[in-house]
């Protein structure tokens, strides 16, 4: 695996650890945006997904903090939609893929969107990616028009290309800073302030008993 640039692992700090899915139409390139994120390879001839598959990857972030992704690549073949839902639920965040050279693509991604939006965590954080970018020669999809809808959205926006690597290490670093971590720092020492308190609290003697 490789763990260079911002995706290197701080040895001490805060760990935060979040499940990520990927949706969007079949062949947009969702499975080789992780492969090239996770172990910064591309692959010309990858084959479809087949239900999902899980990969992990960690991103370290300013004051020795580390975010690890638990990412689930769904497949975007119909056949599977129904299977989605078992991926998304309980996700803290997701990213959308539509590719740029497909019209339909986009489409499809909008009502992932809006799946999401109405069935997911009320607090994920959402990403669309518009894939493949280094086939800016046939782009059928433009920038503007899918940027605005993402800020009209309330979306993380990138345009990307597996193949060359261009904003991907961005796409995955961007939702990290954009999980609440402070939120859950500070669930978290509440969580550790209630066991503190419980485990100092003295044993109630609950029985009746007068032997």
């Amino acid at each position: 695996m490789s763990n260079q640039g911002n995706r290197q692992t701080p040895q001490t700090g805060r760990l935060y650890q979040f499940k990520l899915v990927l949706l969007g139409e079949s062949a947009v390139g969702k499975s080789s945006l992780v492969l090239r994120f996770v172990k910064d390879q591309f692959d010309d001839y990858r084959e479809s997904t087949i239900g999902a598959a899980f990969l992990t990857q960690t991103i370290g972030l300013d004051n020795n903090t580390t975010v690890k992704f638990e990412i689930w690549d769904t497949a975007g073949q119909e056949r599977y939609k129904s299977l989605a839902p078992m991926y998304y639920r309980n996700a803290n965040c997701a990213v959308v893929v539509y590719d740029i050279t497909q019209a339909s693509s986009l489409e499809k991604a909008k009502s992932w969107v809006k799946e999401l939006q109405r069935q997911a965590d009320p607090n994920i954080v959402i990403a669309l990616a518009g894939n493949k970018s280094d086939l800016s020669a046939r782009r059928v999809i433009d920038t503007e028009e899918a940027k605005a809808y993402a800020d009209d959205t309330g979306l993380l926006f990138f345009e990307t290309s597996a193949k060359t690597a261009t904003n991907v290490n961005e796409l995955f670093t961007s939702i990290a800073r954009k999980m609440p971590l402070d939120q859950l720092a500070a669930n978290s020492r509440g969580r550790e302030l209630n066991r503190r308190l419980d485990l100092n609290r003295p044993p109630q003697n609950n029985s009746n008993c007068n032997c």
